[in-house]
């Protein structure tokens, strides 16, 4: 029995996985039975590395293994989103708000036939797709769009050395203008 790791401020554990293509699309799957959609993401078990938690749910998720990906890169901290009040269960002991996550970039280096989402107990998705490299950050549910977007700035240098891709049409005002204040 895997037991949630939740620090004394209320945030579980967690690795978020960000895979692309040799086109420098983004992997994102969506959610079974649900609308919708999001990047393969899961807790980090008591003892557990964080690299050893993203390896397993690669697995888990997506079945994906080691030898059919390459490294990229990782958020250098933790990322933290809040739960909204409406999604923290209060009957879990200890309480979790939300999640702290190091996220990783990897390349799939094989083909993309090698996609199973039937590897785990759960299975948490029954679709995936190729994106662009900014369009997750809209299609993930709302109060994760933010950490969706801190990830995915600090690792766009692994797959465009040169210049990230432009931010689209629909991207927030506020968030290019935090962004220009932390530049």
């Amino acid at each position: 029995m895997n037991i949630d790791n939740i620090d004394a401020e209320g945030y579980r554990k967690n690795v978020g996985i960000i895979i692309c293509n040799s086109n420098s699309q983004l992997l994102l799957a969506g959610r079974i039975a649900n609308k919708g959609w999001q990047f393969p993401q899961g807790g980090v078990h008591q003892n557990e590395a964080t690299d050893e938690a993203m390896y397993r749910e690669l697995y888990e998720e997506v079945g994906l293994v080691e030898k059919n990906v390459e490294f990229l890169g990782k958020t250098d901290k933790w990322l933290k989103y809040q739960l909204p009040k409406k999604f923290i269960r209060r009957d879990n002991q200890p309480l979790c708000i939300g999640q702290k996550q190091k996220w990783y970039l990897l390349k799939l280096i094989d083909n993309d036939t090698k996609i199973s989402l039937n590897q785990g107990s759960e299975p948490e998705f029954d679709r995936w797709k190729w994106v662009s490299f900014w369009q997750p950050v809209s299609k993930v549910i709302y109060f994760k769009r933010q950490i969706y977007y801190s990830a995915l700035e600090e690792l766009a240098k692994y797959i465009f050395p040169n210049k990230p891709p432009e931010k689209p049409r629909w991207w927030p005002k506020e968030w290019q203008e935090k962004n220009d204040l932390e530049a």
